[in-house]
């Protein structure tokens, strides 16, 4: 009889890397878990010279080879069951499973301006993959890329999420998937908007109006400036001599 031990392992990327197998998470040593990383960021076929030479970028191109090679001979188990090896060529094996794939094919999706948001993306588990860093703490070169642009194409996801939570009557999905963006980067106008935005299609406005006066107090005080126009606009009618 088949079991769920049968299932491929899967790789994630986002919250810091795991490897998972159908026993939990798998031990993967510091230079075997960089290759898997890696790989799996792809998504595709990476020459192994360019493999060992983004890896290793201060070694000669042989220490790097060779240090490609220890790594790939420290995986086993669920490591090797999740890398296809050839002689010129490293990829994942098909059907494995990397849940930053998932989360870049739905922000895609949710930023298509030519169709409108699916409702299977209209969910608590949409927002919850937009939620996570991408390799948090990596410091390699090729990681911190990546990893900022994945911090921007989410931010921008929940900000259209939110807009689509609120267009279907959804608020408190509104309010979660701004305050996400929000909790990513408190400075950021655009977030703060969108949080703003959903309280007040909820009717919360002393909550719209305590998360401005906060985003104000706190721009002025890390950067000294000030909201734009176009922020102080949505709140406009609710702050005392500002008129209706």
């Amino acid at each position: 009889m088949e079991s769920s031990d049968q299932s491929p392992p899967r790789v994630a990327l986002l919250g810091g890397f795991r490897l998972l197998a159908a026993g939990g998470q798998v031990t993967v040593s510091g230079g075997s878990e960089r290759l898997l990383a890696f790989v799996a960021l792809c998504g595709h076929p990476v020459p192994r010279n360019l493999l060992a030479g983004t890896l290793w970028p201060d070694a000669p191109e042989r220490r790097a080879g060779a240090s490609l090679r220890s790594a790939l001979v420290r995986l086993n188990g669920a490591g090797r069951q999740v890398l296809s090896v050839g002689s010129t060529e490293i990829c994942l094996r098909p059907g494995a499973h990397v849940d930053f794939h998932e989360a870049r094919s739905l922000a895609q999706r949710v930023l298509d301006p030519t169709t409108p948001t699916h409702e299977r993306d209209l969910s608590a588990e949409a927002v919850a993959l937009l939620s996570d860093s991408l390799l948090p703490g990596w410091y390699d070169d090729w990681a911190v890329v990546e990893a900022e642009e994945w911090h921007q194409r989410r931010l921008h996801a929940l900000e259209a999420l939110t807009a689509d939570f609120i267009t279907a009557g959804r608020y408190a999905d509104a309010v979660a998937a701004a305050s996400v963006a929000v909790r990513a980067e408190p400075l950021r106008e655009s977030a703060r908007a969108a949080l703003i935005r959903a309280y007040l299609a909820e009717g919360n406005q002393a909550e719209a109006l305590r998360c401005f006066e906060h985003y104000s107090h706190h721009l002025q005080a890390e950067l000294g400036l000030q909201p734009t126009p176009r922020l102080c606009g949505l709140v406009a009618g609710l702050r005392p001599g500002t008129g209706r």
